[in-house]
């Protein structure tokens, strides 16, 4: 029972980083994003759109990877 309750929150703990991984990089990504539209002076909001785009792109197929490991 306590092998199996340990496994559990390791499992738990492995999703949950995760999950964290993606709103901080989504978060990141729009705050990157504005900065650089404006040291740019893009008038249209491009890299705003683009760069979470990328990195929610790049971090579905992390996280596709990692959890096939098995």
């Amino acid at each position: 029972m306590i092998k199996d309750r340990r496994e559990l929150n390791k499992t738990l703990m492995r999703y949950a980083s995760m999950g964290s991984q993606f709103f901080v990089a989504i978060g990141a990504g729009v705050w990157g994003g504005l900065k650089l539209d404006e040291w740019l002076k893009i008038s249209f909001p491009l890299l705003v759109w683009l760069l979470p785009l990328i990195l929610i792109i790049g971090i579905i197929l992390k996280i596709i990877l990692e959890t096939n490991k098995k």
